[in-house]
């Protein structure tokens, strides 16, 4: 080996020698950073867990029936023509609210302005026969006195007054049917409501009872609640209804079951249970459908918690009850379902607080993070349903 050589290999020996000094170096190092590491998370303990909790209070449950009914109008009448001739005007089209009395038509009324001149010309001539007959009976009587004429004569002046005197009630009559069907010629709204059809046009002739205009009134509607006949045991006149458009089911009306109609349904053998209301400023129409909510019966007292807050363990159906900042498991018995709301029959009690939001996430003795608490509930009943 030359001494070149020599050198060369010397020179690689202390290379790895210093290598090996550094790599131990920052071994040691890292080691000692993980070891503190592992120190404080020993120090600060299991991480807690964040939640949100409630405060379990009682409230009335009210146990319902749901069903979808249908709502028709109480009061929808067909316009007929009550006088027959040409239609001059029309004022309502379909889709137009009316006010009861409006007028939504004219026939040719120019027959009854005939008539109705013809009419009081008549009472003039009858009133002038009747004044004449009357100072022809006063003269008579004056002679009949006087010994002049015999009583027969006073009893035909007399029989020809009373006459006259049932003509002109006669024709007064007909003068009143002349009026009668001139202000008819005008047709008006019987009620307040919205026209569904217009059926007549300006022209049409028309005879007595022709359809002129199909109106329905909003004032009053009829909801049909059909439900099956083992419910008939159940339903009665006057339970509580909550009634919600489908449209916007936050929109609620409360009501009562007016009847039930005696017999099943001829088609379907349900049982028809009718709701009266009134369709002034809500979203119901005659014709649509209605969700519906029959309350049969209510448990007051019962303890609803949210349904998340009802996590399924191996023991079972539990709830996490809050000690101060620690969850402790409760094992608890479930009953019905309402709302978003589940009802707890054994195993809690009114007023503790219990976790909610990341419930399923806890265990029992588990550390928890968690806002101020909030009501589940507020006492007194709330419209729901099993």
């Amino acid at each position: 080996m030359t001494i070149a050589t020599r050198r060369l290999a010397l020179f690689g020996l202390v290379v790895v020698v210093l290598a090996a000094g550094v790599g131990a170096y920052f071994f040691a190092g890292d080691g000692r950073a993980a070891r503190k590491d592992s120190a404080k998370g020993a120090a600060k303990g299991p991480q807690a867990v964040l939640i949100t909790s409630a405060v379990v209070q009682t409230r009335t449950l009210e146990l319902y029936e749901e069903v979808v009914g249908t709502i028709e109008n109480v009061i929808d009448p067909t316009i007929g023509a009550e006088v027959a001739g040409r239609v001059t005007r029309v004022a309502g089209f379909t889709g137009k609210k009316v006010a009861k009395g409006e007028l939504i038509a004219e026939i040719d009324a120019a027959d009854f302005h005939i008539q109705a001149r013809a009419d009081q010309a008549e009472i003039g001539r009858l009133r002038s026969l009747l004044e004449q007959q009357e100072r022809v009976v006063e003269r008579n009587k004056k002679l009949v006195g006087q010994g002049f004429i015999s009583q027969n004569a006073i009893d035909d002046a007399v029989a020809q007054l009373n006459a006259l005197r049932q003509t002109l009630a006669v024709a007064r009559a007909r003068a009143e049917a002349t009026g009668r069907g001139l202000t008819k010629s005008r047709v008006l709204a019987p009620i307040g409501g919205e026209i569904e059809t217009q059926i007549v046009a300006v022209g049409d002739y028309v005879k007595v009872g022709d359809p002129l205009f199909k109106l329905v009134g909003v004032q009053l509607l009829r909801v049909h609640l059909l439900l099956p006949e083992a419910a008939a045991t159940r339903i009665k006149p006057g339970l509580k209804v909550v009634l919600s458009p489908p449209a916007a089911p936050e929109q609620i009306l409360e009501a009562r079951i007016d009847e039930i109609k005696p017999t099943l349904g001829i088609n379907n053998r349900a049982l028809d249970a009718i709701v009266k209301i009134s369709g002034v400023g809500t979203l119901f129409r005659g014709g649509g459908t209605v969700n519906a909510r029959i309350v049969t019966n209510s448990l007051d007292g019962a303890l609803m918690v949210p349904e998340q807050s009802v996590v399924l363990r191996p023991a079972g159906k539990v709830v996490y009850a809050l000690e101060g900042n620690v969850a402790r498991q409760r094992i608890v018995e479930t009953g019905m379902r309402q709302d978003g709301l589940q009802q707890i029959i054994k195993g809690l009690a009114a007023g503790e607080t219990i976790a909610v939001d990341g419930a399923g996430f806890l265990t029992d003795g588990a550390a928890v993070a968690l806002p101020k608490p909030r009501a589940v509930a507020e006492k007194g009943p709330k419209k729901g349903g099993t």
